[in-house]
């Protein structure tokens, strides 16, 4: 796995975060490296204020930290921790981090994006640029040339403004564009929804996964949330908009519940649908993080987990394996693991090596999904 990123006779050391050891993946892409190239062809002039937007593990920070004043926006706990290890790891200037939900500066000179996956989170992001950048600053987007879509670039043309692409490279293909579209069009942050036969109303912010609809394994896993006295501590753990944990918090009133997301947004939905669908008195805890990091050994008694099968743009399922080893550590003894998964990702046999195959039963399956339980 290469981790040295060579170009224009100057070298980053760069890593993913969390680190692996047998890591196959490279903390950039060919996305990356066309950015850094096209921007270093404009013959920049020193201290221009450049946003950068989605970054996947700092390397786009640490390359315009040297000469210019960075900001970097992102949704990714993940991400942020990445950058900082790999900005100091290859001793960076400092540079700044703001969530995606905050205001950006009004000094912006360039904004470079790699661009999300989430349609409804890019036409966010195009809104807040239309009503926060001038109209002369660049925004260069990347993205691998097959995800860009003539869609891609009308939701370009409707809320930022005069838009082009380039030739590909790589694989990869440039957005050009500029804030001037006409009108300037508001976007609500939040998308609003109702959970049939749940009596669950819930609030998404932009880039929740699933924000506009609840995915099917969602929908299979609420109907075996299980119930149980003795549950002292939950987490719901890839907690996403925190309808699991809706129910959850329903059925067992009286457990601490703790909510746990890689993004910012997911925590934070979680945090107004559980105020908006609870009652009060009911002990929630939300809490972005890495998996499981730094939460204490046999602190809980049962975890749910709906784990993703893709880390930024690649697709893995290390996260997945990273969940079920974090969610055995922080379980007590007796203590439940309830999976959710794609019947062809083989969750069974992971969690069989990890926790002993007379210690994992099926709860229930369907044609697409399986509810996998293992018990510490």
């Amino acid at each position: 796995m290469k981790t040295e990123l060579n170009l224009f006779e100057r070298t980053l050391t760069l890593h993913r975060f969390p680190e692996h050891a047998a890591e196959q993946l490279q903390a950039w892409d060919a996305g990356d490296e066309y950015l850094i190239r096209h921007a270093e062809e404009l013959d920049l002039a020193p201290k221009q204020n450049i946003l950068i937007i989605n970054d996947q593990f700092g390397a786009l920070a640490c390359w315009f930290s040297e000469h210019h004043n960075v900001t970097v926006m992102s949704d990714s706990f993940i991400s942020r921790r990445g950058a900082l290890q790999n900005l100091e790891r290859n001793q960076c200037p400092a540079v700044q981090f703001m969530d995606a939900m905050s205001a950006l500066p009004n000094d912006i000179d360039l904004v470079l994006m790699q661009l999300p996956k989430n349609n409804r989170y890019l036409t966010w992001l195009l809104s807040q640029l239309r009503r926060s950048i001038s109209e002369s600053c660049p925004v260069i987007a990347v993205n691998k040339a097959k995800e860009i879509h003539s869609s891609t670039l009308k939701l370009f043309d409707k809320y930022l403004g005069d838009t082009r692409t380039s030739l590909a490279w790589k694989k990869h293909r440039l957005v050009f564009s500029f804030a001037n579209s006409q009108p300037q069009l508001d976007v609500s942050a939040n998308t609003c929804w109702t959970v049939e036969h749940e009596d669950i109303s819930l609030t998404n912010l932009p880039n929740v996964y699933s924000g506009e609809s609840l995915d099917l394994g969602a929908r299979f896993m609420l109907e075996h949330i299980p119930q149980n006295d003795r549950y002292g501590t939950i987490i719901d753990l890839g907690c996403g908009n925190g309808v699991l944990s809706v129910k959850t918090a329903r059925l067992n009133p009286n457990a601490q519940l703790i909510c746990v997301d890689e993004s910012l947004m997911a925590v934070q939905s979680a945090k107004i649908n559980l105020s908006n669908n609870v009652d009060s008195g009911v002990n929630v805890q939300y809490i972005a993080n890495n998996c499981l990091d730094g939460f204490e050994k046999n602190s809980a008694d049962l975890v749910l987990c709906n784990p993703p099968f893709h880390q930024q743009q690649a697709v893995t399922d290390h996260i997945a394996w990273q969940m079920f080893c974090d969610a055995k550590q922080v379980l007590s003894t007796g203590g439940e693991l309830l999976v959710i998964g794609n019947r062809h990702l083989g969750y069974d046999k992971k969690l069989a090596k990890l926790f002993g195959k007379n210690q994992v039963k099926r709860v229930a399956s369907n044609a697409k999904f399986v509810i996998l339980q293992a018990t510490k």
